[in-house]
């Protein structure tokens, strides 16, 4: 039986490396330019909007997985109304999951 689950475990990794490539190609698409390649929120509009630091600890401490899916799946608007983060468009929940995924992955 243990021989059967490690089986089904290495199947299953090349799709799950799949996975977080997709979301790392998504990240430097969509994500990048503001949140920046390692996402320390150092860019130029980063810094202007006040991006956190997606590698600090306690940064990632301060949101739910739920709270980042919600926030990737419909973006953020401030108190004005005005968009801070738009949402990423035509983008399936598995692949916002994935997201979020790699958001965690950031973490020092």
């Amino acid at each position: 039986m243990k021989n059967l689950a490690f089986a089904v475990i290495i199947a299953c990794c090349p799709a799950l490396a799949g996975h977080a490539a997709d979301a790392k190609a998504t990240w430097v698409d969509k994500c990048a330019k503001c949140h920046g390649a390692e996402g320390k929120g150092d860019t130029k509009m980063g810094k202007k909007l006040g991006i956190k630091d997606y590698t600090d600890a306690k940064v990632q401490a301060g949101f739910t997985d739920e709270q980042a899916f919600k926030a990737l799946k419909e973006g953020i608007k401030d108190k004005a109304g005005s968009t801070r983060m738009m949402a990423v468009e035509d983008t399936p929940d598995a692949d916002i999951q994935d997201l979020v995924a790699y958001v965690r992955s950031l973490k020092k």
